[in-house]
């Protein structure tokens, strides 16, 4: 049940509203004091605030700015109810969420509701760095296709031998090699195979992208040929002279690594072999690590169970760029 804090006068949410929220399950909290509202928000916070303009002169402003900075509770949606007559309003002095015109209608008032925590869970998922959607909506994607009986292609793509990149460039640039990456994917899938298809940030340097079945191959070979022509890019003439660069494995060791590739796994959804997104996951976590013992770009097939591993052209490899 989420709940609702009211920080205004006694009348700011008509008994219609109130009937209409709590019959879809909101649980409403009224507060006409600063104190009492401050009071809730610290100490068990609310899922969503809606609070009045003018509020006891600056109130408003002060509990925004207390909602703003709990973090318990980072991600709530804040509606701020007006009047028109006092819009427009300096919004940077106002870090709401929504806008609520009086008077509003019940109808009104749960739409608005309803799209604010809709957006609040998108914005809560989404990767930070890339904006891409993240695990919960990758879960959603899967378990989407699964349930469609239809042909897809589920591909897990990963950076190789980015820890040691990131070590020996810098996070900074190690980030801007992952945002390449998104843009590299997004843009492949939205130029082949828009329909029907989706590309998510699991974390880090891996991804997910969707498409339909016969759209796989065509994809795959798109991103890696891209990626040979951009990678250089972010590499200093040195390592690419030599074609490796020194860094650190995992137990600290100095170790020669192959310049930046991609590899992508990808799991056929066909003939309803899998029944369960952990399913795709578990198999594209093992095909991951055939496709990762490959030099260079690659991308290797999963039909049911059984793998098969696709060679790219020569000056698709990153040993041959």
């Amino acid at each position: 049940m989420a709940r609702i804090l009211v920080v205004g006068n006694g009348d700011l949410i008509s008994a219609d509203c109130r009937v209409v929220l709590e019959a879809k399950g909101y649980q409403l909290i009224f507060c006409s004091e600063l104190s009492a509202a401050v009071g809730v928000i610290l100490e068990d916070p609310p899922d969503l605030l809606i609070v009045e303009r003018g509020f006891k002169g600056d109130s408003d402003l002060r509990l925004v700015k207390v909602a703003g900075s709990c973090l318990q509770k980072a991600f709530m949606p804040i509606l701020l109810v007006v009047h028109d007559s006092m819009l427009p309003l300096d919004w940077s002095l106002f870090p709401v969420d929504d806008i609520l015109r009086i008077p509003f209608s019940p109808e009104v008032l749960l739409t608005r509701l309803q799209l604010a925590e809709s957006r609040m869970v998108r914005l809560f998922d989404n990767n930070p760095l890339s904006k891409l959607p993240g695990n919960t909506s990758i879960i959603k994607a899967i378990t989407r296709v699964l349930d469609s009986g239809d042909r897809y292609g589920v591909c897990y793509v990963d950076i190789d031998n980015f820890k040691p990149y990131n070590d020996r460039y810098g996070f900074s640039q190690g980030d801007e090699v992952i945002l390449m990456v998104a843009r590299l994917i997004v843009n492949t899938v939205e130029e082949i195979a828009r329909d029907g298809s989706f590309v998510g940030h699991v974390g880090g340097d891996d991804f997910v992208f969707v498409v339909k079945r016969d759209m796989v191959d065509q994809v795959c070979r798109k991103i890696l040929s891209n990626f040979s022509v951009v990678r250089n890019i972010f590499i200093s003439p040195e390592d690419l002279k030599v074609g490796a660069f020194i860094g650190q494995d995992r137990l600290g060791r100095d170790t020669k690594f192959e310049l930046l590739s991609i590899s992508i796994a990808v799991v056929c959804t066909e003939d309803n072999n899998f029944k369960h997104y952990g399913e795709v996951s578990a198999s594209a976590s093992q095909l991951k690590s055939f496709v990762k013992k490959k030099s260079g770009n690659n991308y290797m097939i999963d039909r049911r169970g059984s793998y098969h591993p696709v060679s790219i052209p020569r000056s698709d490899n990153k040993d041959h760029s």
